[in-house]
């Protein structure tokens, strides 16, 4: 069963003090009180689940002592790669937390003929909201993060890509898709499209025009869980 945590670099210790936002979160939100078990990883070595137990609660502190420390993995049993041409980084970002919850392992965001220049994309940041969602959910992992120049480029580093298009193809068999690609608003330039002729094509079975963020959500969610 995957259990919420908190981050907190000083996890595994054999005593947490908790103050600030913290303490106010679990104490005055969560009202966690004396005896309670809450479980917290640590950024370094996450794979670790430590256990513990709230001792004793001051109006602006609290005490809990370690229970215990194991190896407890939470992820997602299939592996996904999403090549995701930029588009608005306000649209990733609200798409983040729903692509985390889902297991997607890794994204790769190209710059497309579509993409517009402007967008810059903040990893840290991303970072960030990810490890929000992570200790809502229970997963132990980060989504991974690169950039790629092009799509050319990505399909070379990536050549077993499928790639989600307006076309006849119906998605309906996906066990083995491992890698897709996603356009931007608006789908591939033609010259794009024409380079990708050669690889699998596939649309969902709606009659409905998504959004690269609704694209993305449905897709992963149909592969994955």
């Amino acid at each position: 069963m995957a259990l919420i945590y908190i981050l907190d670099d000083e996890a595994g210790l054999e005593t947490l003090h908790v103050r600030g936002d913290l303490h106010k979160y679990l104490i005055k939100i969560r009202r966690h009180c004396e005896g309670d078990e809450l479980c917290f990883r640590a950024r370094k070595n996450i794979e670790l689940l430590h256990r513990y137990r709230v001792e004793s609660v001051e109006p602006r502190s609290a005490e809990l002592s370690l229970i215990s420390s194991s190896v407890y993995e939470v992820k997602s049993k299939k592996s996904l790669h999403i090549g995701w041409c930029i588009i608005d980084s306000n649209s990733i970002e609200k798409a983040l937390p729903s692509l985390c919850e889902i297991g997607v392992e890794k994204i790769s965001f190209i710059s497309c003929e579509r993409s517009q220049k402007n967008f810059k994309l903040d990893f840290k940041r991303f970072e960030r909201i990810v490890e929000a969602s992570m200790q809502q959910c229970g997963r132990s992992t980060y989504i991974e993060f690169n950039t790629c120049k092009n799509i050319k480029e990505f399909v070379d580093k990536y050549p077993d890509t499928k790639v989600f298009d307006f076309c006849e193809q119906i998605l309906q068999d996906y066990s083995d898709i491992k890698t897709i690609l996603v356009g931007c608003e608006g789908g591939f330039s033609s010259k794009e499209k024409e380079f990708l002729s050669s690889l699998d094509r596939f649309r969902l079975d709606t009659p409905m025009v998504l959004r690269s963020e609704s694209a993305v959500l449905a897709i992963a969610s149909k592969i994955v869980l």
